[in-house]
Formats: structure tokens, sequence, C-alpha cells
């Protein structure tokens, strides 16, 4: 399993990257969907930065926090969970979520909100790596579908998570350019 210092260099890359392929963008483009089903390339990166923001980093801090009364100490993953984290990736496939008014990313409000979230995360994942280095891998939040994550795991599925999306955020391209 990689260091947590090497998850966060491969993290600020992916996230290098994403802002590099905004300027490839106009916010038309970035509100632009190929139907009601699938995402724009906006709300794409507006899910990414609210879920490390208010899902993710909380649960690390959750973690972190060794006296929270939420804290799962002898949860395991589910078999797709342990399947993830052996591979440190996500299957190269879609994901689907029920699409609920909570799972639908709202489309975002400008270019520069975009880039400073991406910014806001990757100073939040900064400020955070150095404090797993003294957490307890005992304590654990659930996910909802990879089920108990320690610290450390929360950390690495944020950087796994981003790199899922180029797979994403390559179709919508695609789907720009035929449409």
């Amino acid at each position: 399993m990689r260091s947590t210092m090497e998850v966060l260099q491969s993290f600020e890359t992916t996230v290098e990257r994403y802002v590099a392929e905004l300027n490839a963008f106009d916010m038309e483009q970035l509100h632009q969907k190929e139907d009601e089903e699938e995402w724009s390339i906006g709300q794409m990166y507006v899910h990414l930065i609210q879920s490390a923001l208010s899902m993710h980093l909380p649960n690390i801090e959750q973690c972190l926090s060794s006296n929270d009364s939420t804290l799962n100490l002898d949860g395991e993953k589910t078999e797709w969970g342990r399947q993830i984290f052996e591979l440190e990736q996500f299957p190269p496939v879609p994901i689907k979520v029920p699409t609920t008014p909570q799972n639908t990313p709202k489309l975002p409000e400008s270019m520069e909100s975009l880039i400073a979230g991406l910014h806001m995360v990757v100073e939040r994942m900064r400020s955070t790596e150095a404090d797993l280095r003294l957490s307890s891998v005992s304590n654990k939040t659930l996910h909802p579908a990879l089920g108990a994550l320690n610290a450390q795991e929360w950390f690495l599925l944020i950087e796994m998570h981003y790199r899922h999306h180029f797979l994403q955020l390559d179709r919508l391209k695609m789907n720009l350019q035929r449409g």
C-alpha cells in the first residue's frame, strides 16, 4: 500500500490535470448535458469537490477524533470495498448512484469557483496528511457501499475517486465533440 505522502502527491498531480482540463471549456460547455440522466462536466467537478469536502474529509476527521462515539471500531469493509482497496482503484466502469436531488450536483457558478474548490480540497488533503500517521487504524466510519474505513483509507479513497472520474470526464468530452 502506498504511503499517505505518495497518495497526496498522486492526488496533487490528478488535481493539476483537472485544472488544466478546465481550460478547454467555457461555461456553456460545463453546463451542457447529453440527457437528464447524465451529469454535465461542470456537475462532475462539483461532485468531486463536494464529496471530498462534505463526506470524505469529515469522515477522516471523525476517525482522527478518538473520543467520537460514532466510530465503528470492529467494522469491516464490504466485499466490493475489499476489492477496491486491494487494487487501489475502482473498476473502469461507470458507477451509478440513484438519481435523487441529494446525489445530483448543482451546476457550477463559475470556472473560478471550480478551481478554488479543487485547490481547497488539495489544501485540506495537505493539512490532513501529517495527522494520518498518528491515527489509529481501528477508528473507522462507515461508507455506504464500501463498509468501515479508517482515516488512511478515506484519504486513499479521495485520490482513487478523483482518478476514477477521469473515465467520466473523457466520456463527457467525447459527447461534447459529437454534439
